[in-house]
């Protein structure tokens, strides 16, 4: 081939060629190209270059400006495609942007070599040729021009000015972002803003964004609820497709490729394959490849294109020749997947926006304006559903996805036969079905594939894959289709029977094997029989709560011969299971919403209860014969009943999973009934709840779909008189039900729940089940799209962006309030109109927000909150940290990590440990402790606190980074366990507590950083002696509780001397020494007998100083325990649960958690592990699994709170200042200065005391998912005298002393005068000497016992002000 002669483009701004001359420069085929690569261009050259390249080439390139910079620079963007001053709805749109970042400049540079090579290679090159002529391709060489003209050619860094824009603003943190909200104006980020608009002007199809500071091609997503700083894989729906388009970039680059950049200032950094998620990566919110995925139809990937951001001119070449292969690759992959048009049947034109769903992928897009899409998908085999508002959901199923070029399906939808009902769209089966087409290059590529049923993995296209298609026979704009695509009916049930407990079990473990990606069965509790209370919960992730995703429950059988809701809810399993990935809406659903179904909460009951009952009462009650329905918490009647292990069971489940909404299934009647289910005066009438509008809403959302139920004479055989207008009812208006189920989940949890009948019979002949099914089918989903109703949201902390749990959202004019998940997120049901939301959250101020709330779907509203106190962006004013560690930052994500989310419970599952558990001997558990010492001698110390009375040795291992090191600026947490030998299960799980953190440090990165920054003392047996007196299996037996002397040692802690009437046991004294240190943050203690946490005091107090730091660390560890928040009814020797104050639960004085608190100044809880004292050795490894979270739960904990360091003025710590929280509990600062104390969320007043010094205060705010606060207290020397200042007493004292001397003067002056007048009297009054003399005398004796009297006075007075200020 003849060589091609590229000229400077600059060329053409010198001199004017004759038309002749040009018309011989056209013949000898000479273009205009870029051939300076030694040297950057700026904004006035880059315009100058972009012009001139589109006056070139007009008939391929286009020049636009899409806004401006904050400095009045145009935002170019050149478009290259055939005709490209004509939309094109045949070809897919791809975008690159460069240089967002204005100082990561080769991007800059790359894309205006890019632009060049494709339009000079242009009708010379085959690949360029239909990459033009099939692609629509927009190139944004600088997004950030501001940025680069303040960049310096050199800095490899990159310079602070360079990279943000003129207004000081990082464009990539500046999109809106899933994860909260980000708060830029559009004065502030004009370049943001307009290409926001651009994005979803222009429906891209694939997208890059070209970056600088590495080598490395990142997807989404680029952040996560948690906002972990690294580490944490945030996967999108499309997450194999975005692995394997990066790979396409990566695979190319010479350097990308092979997973080492070999940066200078990152040498050890490392990718697998070149390729990294975002969020896995680091986090980054506000990130312009996330917004492109969510909210433009866009698939788009960050490339970081060199190490050096902007490297000198001299390497421009060589960059261009590492990106060019992998700049054309990427753009080819807009040409992958599926692509199609949606047309109306009736006129044939193009629907815009319907929705393109992929079963199984989470993730739709829409329809151009013309109908068209381009859905890019790996290949495999697909079901394809397009759904638009009004016409009927077609669906293909099967479709053949192939390597290489697009498949073609295209969708032609008729209106619907009816109007949707609730906005949501059925799927209906049409008489004269559309059918699918491939045509041109997707009918080619697909052949001697299509029989394939076993999708690939992954594509690996090549370059035989890309053969262009003739560019003769080929129309760059198809025409629309004639046919649409066969529609197939969703699977009905075909399981139309009864099932008995055993029937039942198969039945769900069955679907459960059957359907693992969206079926998980597990159960909630067990009832009084031992039969599981098992629940079915069908998600696209069904183990775990996810972010903004709403939870959604059906129970039934709760009278258990009312068998209806049982059977219908197994049917229900089996419609979603059968139909996800084949059903648009049932897919929808699942994958939009968390469901969990409860076929029977009472099995025991359907047990006895007797097919054809219409109206009996046989099996109706448990198995100790309660109505479970009358055995909840009441508002307005005392439920004296015993507690059910039934309802236990289920208000545990409640209480644990943020519900929104619920429906008890029920039978006797027709009607869907809603709270209040009774009233305070016990009689039927209209009981009104502040919800009671919404509860209308859903109720009739069901009623409405069921036409038996709607006319509202539901069972005129058997009640004529019985009418409930629309097939609704107030519960309370029908008839009274004090306990009732419903009203407990309105009243006390986030979900609103109605109680629906569905029939007059209550255990229906076998033979009638389907007729329920064909009824009640379309109404049970109606009922779970209602949990898409209302306002949802985050809220978030404004500094931060973590979501903030339990955060109260409050809606003005109705008194019920909602509150917010572990991850912040919070769904409110709502009534369409305009309401006014306040939320608010202990340590912040509240925020108000109005929202309208639209008809047919969820409105979406977020909450950043500020802290109390923080300035206008959020932050609380404060002094430097203690110390000045660069990762403190680092550090305190990692706790909110751990705090929020599934942050612990994925700690918790990436740790599992095997082991044979057993009990061991007192002497096999001092092996234990010194075989941890010798293998791990690093992280472990091991010392001996004392002996007992039969000279066991109590031994206690220490685990930190630095065992044998003070380290007074990490908290200290305290595990203790055997305090009563005849509970050992405490000592087994504090032994494999020991060995899990042992043998995980070093392998697991949380384990690792929880032991760097912890010291964790572990005490496994206080009681060796009593322990070696107990018996296995005994779950009541006291034998061993005491020591060898017969003491309880729990009540053996005193204190004070005159509290004790004996000497101290020896085990007493030995840990009373421990806990005498000073430093510690948190003790934990392990017992048996119940199941629950306790918090001090043990000893009968009318108040309890700081109860509420104490009970929230109580709720702490129950609240991460499977069962403990509600406790264990069947515990033989005590009813209570959950969380108590420990005189609650007994009595008694001297408990080693009450001394802790007084004269440790520790708080500690007891956790009582199980019912049994000394259960068998088989539950051990259930216990472990029961414990193991919360006691990791407490090292979190530890790290709470408030901490930070004392100091003089000259920066000198003071040890022993006393820290007043409150204005009364202390703490006291240990070396360095350093003090750390736990405190419930909230704010709270700290003042710092220290002798010498003048007092100071501070308010703190402590929150319940982040790292203590810490505050720097400087305290000033105390100069006052009499608590005033020494300059003003000086002066006073001066003053007085003077006047002193004045009075003193005039008062001698004065005496000095009387005293000559009364001696001339008395020689005048006495004429005897001796006389006068007596009578001095006698004055004088008299004078003597005044001052006796007032020497002893004097003297009592003094020693009661002693005794006084030592009681003080």
């Amino acid at each position: 081939m003849e060589p091609h002669i590229h000229v400077s483009l600059f060329c053409l701004f010198i001199g004017v060629v004759s038309p002749r001359t040009a018309e011989a420069s056209v013949d000898t085929r000479i273009k205009p190209g870029v051939n300076n690569y030694s040297k950057y261009y700026n904004y006035s050259e880059l315009t100058g270059l972009l012009q001139t390249m589109v006056n070139t080439y007009p008939h391929i390139s286009n020049l636009s400006s899409v806004g401006r910079s904050v400095q009045g620079r145009e935002l170019w963007v050149m478009r290259i495609t055939k005709d490209p001053n004509t939309d094109d709805p045949g070809k897919p749109r791809f975008k690159y942007v460069g240089n967002m970042h204005g100082d990561e400049t080769i991007s800059r540079q790359v894309l205006v070599y890019l632009v060049d090579y494709l339009l000079t290679k242009y009708g010379e090159d085959q690949r360029v040729t239909e990459l033009v002529n099939t692609t629509d391709i927009y190139i944004m060489p600088s997004m950030n021009p501001d940025g680069f003209e303040k960049s310096v050619e050199g800095e490899c860094d990159g310079t602070a000015e360079g990279r943000v824009n003129a207004r000081k603003i990082d464009l990539n943190r500046s999109f809106p972002d899933q994860f909260g909200e980000t708060v830029v104006t559009k004065e502030d980020a004009p370049e943001v803003w307009s290409i926001i608009q651009w994005i979803l002007a222009k429906r891209f199809v694939l997208s890059a964004n070209l970056h600088g500071g590495t080598v490395v091609a990142s997807y989404p997503f680029d952040d996560s609820a948690n906002h972990q700083i690294e580490g944490s894989y945030s996967r999108s729906d499309d997450d194999l497709l975005f692995r394997y388009l990066a790979r396409v970039y990566a695979k190319n680059h010479p350097v990308m490729r092979t997973g080492h950049p070999n940066c200078p200032d990152y040498p050890a950094e490392s990718f697998e394959e070149g390729i990294t998620n975002g969020a896995r990566w680091y986090d980054l919110s506000g990130g312009m490849q996330d917004f492109n995925y969510l909210h433009g139809n866009c698939l788009e990937i960050t490339m970081e294109l060199s190490c050096c951001k902007y490297p000198p001119a001299s390497e421009l070449r060589s960059e261009w020749d590492m990106n060019r292969e992998s700049l054309m690759a990427y753009m080819e992959m807009v040409h992958i997947g599926l692509r199609g048009y949606v047309t109306e049947a009736n006129n044939g034109s193009g629907l815009p926006d319907v929705r393109i769903v992929v079963a199984g992928i989470n993730h739709n897009l829409t329809t151009g304006q013309h109908g068209e899409y381009y859905r890019l998908l790996l290949p495999g085999q697909y079901n394809i559903s397009a759904i638009a508002p009004g016409y009927t959901t077609q669906t293909v199923h099967n479709v053949l996805v192939t390597k290489g070029k697009a498949t073609e399906l295209n969708f032609t939808v008729r209106p619907a036969p009816s109007a949707l009902v609730s906005g949501v769209p059925v799927t209906t089966s049409a008489a004269t079905s559309a059918q699918s087409t491939a045509q041109g290059t997707a009918q080619s590529t697909a052949q001697g594939t299509a029989q394939s049923s076993t999708p690939a993995s992954e594509p690996t296209p090549s370059a035989e894959n890309k053969a262009p298609a003739s560019s003769g026979n080929r129309s760059d704009s198809p025409p629309p289709p004639t046919a649409g695509p066969e529609v197939s009916p969703p699977l009905m049930p075909q399981d139309f029977r009864h099932h008995n407990y055993a029937d039942m079990e198969l039945f769900l473990r069955r679907h459960s094997v059957e359907f693992p990606a969206i079926a998980h069965l597990s159960s909630v509790g067990r009832s009084v029989q031992g039969h599981e209370l098992y629940v079915m919960v069908i998600s696209d992730n069904p183990t775990v709560h996810e972010h903004g995703e709403p939870e959604f429950k059906y129970v039934g059988n709760m009278h258990g011969n009312e068998v209806v809701g049982r059977e219908l809810l197994l049917n229900l399993i089996e419609y979603l299971c059968r139909n996800y990935g084949n059903d648009p809406e049932v897919t929808q659903l699942v994958n939009s919403t968390r469901i969990h179904i409860m076929p029977s909460m009472n099995p025991d009951g359907y047990e006895v209860a007797r097919e054809g009952d219409k109206q009996g009462y046989l099996g109706r009650n448990n198995s100790n014969n309660f109505d479970l329905n009358r055995n909840f918490p009441d508002q307005f009647v005392n439920i004296t009943e015993p507690r059910q292990p039934e309802t236990e069971a289920v208000m545990s489940w409640l209480e644990s999973v943020p519900f929104v909404l619920s429906a008890n299934l029920h039978g006797g009647s027709l009607v869907v009934n809603y709270p209040y289910d009774d009233d305070r005066e016990g009689v039927s009438q209209y009981s009104k709840c502040p919800d009671d509008e919404v509860f209308h809403q859903v109720s009739r959302a069901y009623a409405q779909e069921n036409a038996l139920m709607h006319k509202g004479h539901p069972c005129e055989m058997l009640y004529p008189e019985e009418y409930f207008g629309e097939g609704i009812t107030n519960g309370a208006n029908w008839y009274n039900v004090p306990g009732g189920m419903q009203d407990w989940n309105y009243l006390n949890t986030n979900c609103f729940e109605v109680t629906i009948e569905l029939g007059c019979v209550k255990f229906p002949w076998e033979k009638d089940l389907p007729k329920y099914w064909d009824q009640n089918q379309r109404s049970m989903l109606q009922f779970i799209h209602q949990v898409h109703r209302g306002v949802k949201g985050t809220v978030s902390d404004i500094h931060t962006g973590s979501g903030i749990p339990d955060a109260t959202i409050r809606v003005e004019g109705i008194d019920h309030n909602v509150t917010t998940a572990q991850t912040g997120d919070y769904w409110r049901l709502l009534v369409p109109g305009t309401f006014s939301l306040i939320a608010s959250a202990r340590g912040y101020e509240p925020m108000k927000i109005y929202a309208t709330i639209p008809k047919d779907r969820v409105e979406v509203v977020d909450f950043k909150l500020s802290r109390v106190g923080a300035g206008p962006e959020g932050r609380l004013p404060a002094g430097p940290p203690p110390t000045q560690d660069p990762s403190v930052e680092e550090f305190q994500n990692f706790i909110r990590y751990l705090s929020v989310g599934e942050g612990l419970e994925e700690l918790v599952r990436s740790t599992a440990t095997e082991n044979s558990y057993r009990y061991r001997s007192e002497r096999e558990i001092a092996e234990s402790l010194r075989g941890l010492l010798l293998n791990f001698p690093k992280i472990t110390s091991l010392r001996s606190l004392g002996q007992s009375v039969d000279f066991r040795t109590i031994r206690a291992l220490e685990i930190s980074n630095q065992p044998d090191e003070a380290e007074p600026s990490e908290p200290k947490i305290r595990f203790v366990a055997g305090i009563h030998g005849n509970a050992p299960v405490g000592t087994e799980l504090l032994l494999e507590f020991a060995t899990f953190l042992c043998m995980n440090y070093g392998k697991n990165p949380a384990i690792t950083r929880l032991i760097n920054s912890t010291r964790i003392v572990i005490l496994p047996l206080i009681n060796p002696d009593g322990r070696q007196l107990a018996e296995e299996k005994q779950c009541t037996s006291t034998r061993g509780m005491a020591n060898a002397r017969g003491k309880d040692l729990d009540t053996d802690f005193f204190g004070n001397a005159s509290q004790r009437v004996v000497e101290a046991q020896p085990e007493t004294r030995a840990v009373m020494k421990l806990i005498l240190e000073r430093g510690q943050t948190l003790s934990v203690s392990l017992d048996g007998g119940a199941l629950l946490a306790t918090y001090p005091y043990d000893k009968p107090v009318q108040t309890v100083e700081k109860e509420g730091t104490l009970k929230y660390l109580a709720n702490v560890y129950a609240r991460n325990h499977p069962r403990m928040h509600l406790g264990d009814p069947r515990c033989p020797s005590t009813g209570q649960g959950g969380v108590l104050r420990a005189a609650e639960r007994q009595s008694h004085m001297g408990s080693m958690k009450d001394f802790s608190v007084d004269f440790g100044h520790c708080p500690e809880i007891t956790v009582y592990t199980g019912c049994c004292m000394f259960p068998p050795a088989e539950q051990l490894s259930t216990l472990w699994a029961e414990n193991k979270k919360a006691l990791l739960s407490m090292l979190v904990e530890a790290h709470k709170g408030v901490r930070g360091v004392v100091r003089d003025r000259s920066g000198k710590p003071i040890v022993g200042a006393m820290i007043v929280m409150n204005g009364g509990v202390r703490v006291y600062t240990a070396a360095g200065g350093f003090f750390h104390a736990l405190l419930v969320p909230g704010s709270h007043d700290i003042e710092a005391i220290a002798d010498g010094y003048q007092h100071q205060r501070q308010k703190v705010v402590v929150s319940s998912h982040e790292a203590a606060s810490v505050v720097i207290i400087s305290l000033n020397m105390d100069n006052r005298i009499f608590g005033l200042p020494r300059e003003f007493v000086v002066a006073a004292a001066a003053a007085s002393m003077t006047a002193l001397v004045l009075t003193a003067c005039i008062i001698w002056c004065v005496c000095s005068a009387k005293s000559n007048q009364q001696k001339d009297g008395f020689h005048r009054l006495r004429q005897h000497r001796d006389d006068y003399e007596d009578e001095i005398r006698l004055t004088s004796m008299g004078s003597k016992k005044a001052l006796l009297g007032h020497e002893f006075q004097d003297e009592s007075e003094s020693d009661e002000e002693t005794l006084y200020a030592n009681k003080l």
